[in-house]
Formats: structure tokens, C-alpha cells, sequence
């Protein structure tokens, strides 16, 4: 048994209100972080998508060489990461501490040899280094507050730009860079700074909804935008290749394209209203893909040659991904996500789009398929349990309060609802409650083969019993495991019950029998999160806190395929796609990223 990486649907950026977030480009690929991942997503071919996972505190940006073989990437303790893009080791160039705080910018010169990184440090606010050794190259200095941008002139005689809270611009020179000059034409924030590939020339944007233009080489301040101006701040500005074209996001849900030469605006796209259509982030990419960020997350693909909307979005999850379950059609899977979103997944591509209607409030802490209706069933923490159209395009107005905060979620061959609460288990159908009970233990999952319905408590046992429509009627008490049970599931044919704890401990139980099949799925070192069979009820897959996901054989009990470190924080949700044929399997979890594996099954 063997697997390969097969793809992987990344997540979109973390975004926050009042703040710029930093998007960048190489090539047809934006480069961008979510969380503790940096991602580097080719938009013309989604399966050449890259993540790394080399930060342990959350980065904040990253942006690629001119050279295209590294990347540096910068976190909110003010370490930068400097590593290979070329292979898949991503080996790591350089470590290095430049400030003692959130890192919120960085530059490379046009030699690929030198980096200015900016922030909120306690010291100083910037620093410049040389990728491979880390030593000075100059000083950055002339801010009083944060920086919140940094650009770096490609051509020789090098120069660099700062921009920050104090509303000023400081012009260096290079290398090594020095200050030159302090250019006060904003009278708000400076949210970005952006020097044109030609070096000709550099551009600011700031949250006072203006736009200046400077000289490249001197710093000297050239002309206002003025002509159709934003009306909000304006957080982000980029480049066209030809150096011709500025492009520009803000905050009043716009984006426009503007002349640089005429300083006039050319297209200006409307992205609806209300705070999440402010858009706070964007970059050129290529020749003629324009990507500007959604608060929501959603990623905007603008082209200069068409009419008044975005060619693509693309949307993703912004946070960990909590729940996973399987559409009716096959088609498509759904997750659900720690801020309440639910997202639906092709399996023939690797794009995602967010589900229409009402979603949850807060986390979701489970996701169910009916087999008999196709519907999917969620639960959040918002004490909330909703439905989803059988397509997985939409939530259904209806919804239902649960009594406590659920945990668990299953659903029986008569598509009635099972969840396991805080000190409950109750069900519902049609969105009525028709069975409430308050157990002698404490729920902790939930799991549901045509009429028989299995309780795992904190108490380490699985309970056995039988639904008649009405009530539930205890049969059986299965035990074995060695923490409080975390997940469970029965196999298709329903001759399995797994049953996965929180000592990272798999138990293998015959429930016609009652009785135990094996205790020697036991390689994990953490919490069991999620358990899939496959449709054939041969193998089961695993995913666990610990980072890793195994595959186990039914028929060889002893033999397992461990895929390690299948999901840095944690693994969340495991799911065999195509119906559970064997052979195609996703995971999920903490770093929000969905992972493709092709198992490999040898006789």
C-alpha cells in the first residue's frame, strides 16, 4: 500500500478590518498567507498550488524573489523565513528575528540578494538584510509609528520606500539603504507603496482616498490622482507589467484601474456594498489578471479588456476547517469551518465556493449526510442545526435550536437527526425535536447505521442502541477504548464500528456480534478527529491531532499506510471521495488547506 500527494484546494487569506492585507504576485501565481501557511496559488492551473507550513506563529506576508527560486516569508513575531520554491523540500535559505514585532511588509531588491522587511517593532520599525546571512545592509529609519509597506527600485541606483501609520513616506537610498528624505503628501495612514517594474516612477495610496505619484530615482512627488477619486481609504495599490497602469483597491467595495501617465481612471468595478465587499489587498498578476481581496475572503479576478464585474472569484475558508461530509451527487463534498462558514468542493476541480443562505455564527462542529433525502445536515456552536440543499449550493431557511452545544452529528435511515450535546443527546426531524434524553454520562460523539444508533461518552464506552422511530432503546455497551471517545463511525455494510479516542487509540468493533474485533489500531499519539470507510467497508481512514492520517485494512488488521504530517496543527476531517471507492482520499484541517492523497491498494 503506497500514496502520492494528489492536489490540494488552499484556503484564502485571513483578512481584518482597518488593515491591509498583503497579496503578491509572480508569473500566473499569487502569493498570499492564511494563518501559519504561506500559499502560492497558480491561477491558470489550480493543481500547481503550493503551500508551506514553516511558521509557528501566524505570518503575515510573503512574497517571492525576482529570481523566482525563493520565497521570503514574514510572521507576527518579526522572524522572516527565507526558502527554496524550486522542489518539493522547500529547504529553508535563513532564519532571521529583524524586529521585535508583527512584520507587515516585505521587499526584495532586483538581485534577489537583499530584503527590507517593515513593521510594529518596539525598537525600530525596519530593517535591511541579506537573504542568505542575515547581516545589515542599511538602516531604516524616519518613521515615529508602524510601517505598513515597503517597495524596492528592481534597477540601480537602488532606492526604497516606506510607508506607515504616521502618515509619511520616507524615501531611502541604496544599497546600503539610507534615509534620503521624508515626503509628507498624505494626511492619513499610508496603506500602501508600490514602485512601477520600469523603476520609473513609484505610487502611494492611504486612508485619506488619495493617490500621489513620485519619481523613482529622486523621491520627487510628480502629480495627485484626482479625477474620479475613491471614497473610502484606499488599501492597496499594484503595478501593471508595462508600468503603465495602476490598479487600486479600497475600502468604499471599488476597484479601479487608472491611466498612470493621464492620472485618469479607465474601469472602475463595483463589488456591492456592506463590509464584506471593502476590499483590502491586491496584485497584479500576469498580463492581465487583476486580483483584489474581499474582507470576506473571496478573491476577485478582474480582466482590464471586460465589462463591470469580476471574470472569477474564487472563495475559501479563512480559518481551521472543523467538520467534513460528502454531498449525495458525489460531485462535490462540504466543509464546515471554525467561523461558521460552510463550503462546498468539487471533486473534478480544485475550486471551492461558499454556500448561499444563512450560515452558522460561530464554529461548526459537524456535518452529516442524509443517505435517504441527500440532504446535509450541520451543527455549529451557535446551538443551531441547519440544513443543506441536497446539491450542497445552499443552506435552507429552515433551522432548529438544539437544547445545549453540540458535538456530534449523525443521521439514521429514516433521515432523522442525531446529536450528541453537553449533557444531552436529542433528534430531529423536519427541523421538529422528536426525542430528548439526559444520559447518566457524558456524550461526546455520535454515530448512526440504518436503525442502530451508537453514543460514545466521555466515560470511554460506546453505547449500542436501537431506533424504532420514537425513542432510543439501549442494546449494548461496547468498551475498550482508552480516553473519552472522539469519533466514531459505522462501515457502509454495517458489519464495523471504529470507535476513536482521545488517547489517538482506534477500536475495531463487530456491533451485531457486541463484541471487539481488534485494539491494534493504535499508531496515533493524539486525539482522533474523524474516521471514513470506504464504500467496499475494506479500509478505514484516520485523522488525528497529531498531524498525521492512517489508513487501516480490515482484512489485514496489522497493516497500515501512514501518511505523516498530512495536516500541520492537526487533522480534522478525513473523507474518501467518488462515492468511498478506494483510491482517492481528502483531509482537512487547522491550516484550512484540503489535501488530495491517491492511496494505492497492492494485493
Amino acid at each position: 500500500m503506497s500514496y502520492k500527494k494528489a492536489g490540494l484546494y488552499p484556503p484564502n487569506p485571513v483578512t481584518a478590518r482597518g488593515a491591509s492585507t498583503k497579496l503578491s504576485s509572480g508569473k500566473d501565481k499569487v502569493v498570499y498567507t492564511s494563518g501559519r501557511t504561506v500559499l502560492i496559488r497558480d491561477l491558470k492551473n489550480p493543481g500547481l498550488t503550493t503551500s508551506y507550513s514553516g511558521h509557528i506563529q501566524n505570518a503575515t506576508v510573503a512574497r517571492l524573489s525576482p529570481s523566482g527560486y525563493y520565497c521570503a516569508s514574514a510572521d507576527i513575531t518579526g522572524k522572516v523565513n527565507v526558502w527554496d520554491t524550486v522542489g518539493e523540500d522547500q529547504v529553508l535559505k535563513g532564519e532571521y528575528r529583524v524586529i521585535s514585532g508583527r512584520v507587515n511588509d516585505l521587499a526584495w531588491d532586483g538581485e534577489s540578494k537583499r530584503i527590507i522587511a517593515v513593521g510594529d517593532g518596539k525598537e525600530k520599525f525596519g530593517a535591511a538584510f541579506m537573504m542568505d546571512t542575515g547581516s545589515s545592509t542599511g538602516e531604516i529609519l524616519g518613521h515615529s509609528k508602524a510601517i505598513n509597506a515597503v517597495s524596492i527600485r528592481h534597477q540601480r541606483p537602488f532606492r526604497a520606500a516606506t510607508a506607515g501609520d504616521d502618515a509619511l513616506i520616507i524615501f531611502h537610498t541604496g544599497a546600503p539603504y539610507k534615509y534620503e528624505k521624508t515626503i509628507k503628501t498624505h494626511t492619513k495612514f499610508v496603506q500602501d507603496v508600490q514602485y512601477a517594474p520600469s523603476g520609473d516612477q513609484f505610487a502611494s495610496v492611504g486612508s485619506d482616498s488619495k493617490i500621489f505619484l513620485y519619481d523613482g530615482k529622486t523621491g520627487d512627488t510628480l502629480a495627485e490622482f484626482t479625477d474620479s477619486p475613491h471614497k473610502g481609504s484606499i488599501m492597496a495599490c499594484s503595478w501593471s507589467p508595462d508600468s503603465k497602469s495602476l490598479f487600486t483597491s479600497s475600502a468604499d467595495c471599488t476597484v479601479k484601474l487608472w491611466d498612470a501617465q493621464t492620472q485618469k481612471a479607465v474601469t472602475t468595478w463595483t463589488l456591492g456594498s456592506g463590509v464584506n465587499n471593502q476590499q483590502v489587498g491586491n496584485t497584479w498578476s500576469g498580463q492581465s489578471d487583476l486580483v483584489s481581496l474581499s474582507i470576506s475572503g473571496d478573491l476577485n479576478v478582474f480582466d482590464p479588456r471586460t465589462g463591470d464585474k469580476p471574470t472569477r472569484i474564487f472563495s475559501a475558508p479563512q480559518k481551521s476547517v472543523t467538520a467534513i461530509a460528502p454531498s449525495s451527487d458525489n460531485k462535490t463534498f462540504l466543509t464546515g469551518t471554525a467561523d461558521g462558514r460552510v463550503y462546498s468542493y468539487s471533486t473534478s476541480s480544485l475550486e471551492s465556493t461558499g454556500l448561499g443562505g444563512e450560515n452558522h455564527s460561530n464554529n461548526v462542529s459537524g456535518l452529516a449526510s442524509s443517505s435517504s433525502d441527500g440532504k446535509v445536515y450541520s451543527v455549529g456552536f451557535d446551538d443551531t442545526i441547519r440544513e443543506i440543499e441536497a446539491d450542497g449550493s445552499s443552506f435552507l431557511p429552515a433551522s432548529a435550536s438544539t437544547a445545549s452545544q453540540p458535538k456530534s452529528i449523525a443521521v439514521a435511515a429514516d433521515s432523522t437527526v442525531f446529536i450528541a450535546e453537553i449533557g444531552k443527546i436529542e433528534a430531529f426531524r423536519s427541523n421538529q425535536r422528536v426525542f430528548e434524553q439526559k444520559p447518566p454520562y457524558e456524550p461526546s460523539a455520535v454515530a448512526a447505521s440504518g436503525s442502530l444508533v451508537a453514543i460514545g461518552g466521555e466515560d470511554r464506552k460506546v453505547r449500542l442502541h436501537e431506533w424504532d422511530g420514537t425513542a432510543l432503546k439501549g442494546i449494548a455497551v461496547l468498551e475498550g477504548n482508552q480516553g473519552l471517545v472522539s469519533s466514531l463511525a459505522f462501515s457502509p455494510d454495517g458489519r464495523y464500528l471504529a470507535s476513536g479516542d482521545s488517547s489517538g487509540k482506534i477500536i475495531l468493533f463487530d456491533p451485531k456480534e457486541r463484541k471487539l474485533v481488534t485494539s491494534r489500531w493504535a499508531h496515533h499519539s493524539a486525539r482522533i478527529n474523524s474516521l471514513s470507510w470506504t464504500s467496499d467497508s475494506t479500509h478505514c481512514a484516520s485523522g488525528s491531532l497529531d498531524t498525521h492520517v492512517y489508513i487501516w485494512s480490515v482484512a489485514k488488521l496489522m497493516k497500515n499506510i501512514p501518511i505523516k504530517n498530512a495536516g500541520p496543527g492537526g487533522v480534522n476531517g478525513v473523507l474518501w471521495l467518488d462515492g468511498g471507492k478506494a483510491g482517492r482520499l481528502v483531509s482537512t484541517g487547522f491550516d484550512g488547506c484540503v489535501r488530495i492523497w491517491d492511496v494505492a491498494f497492492h494485493a
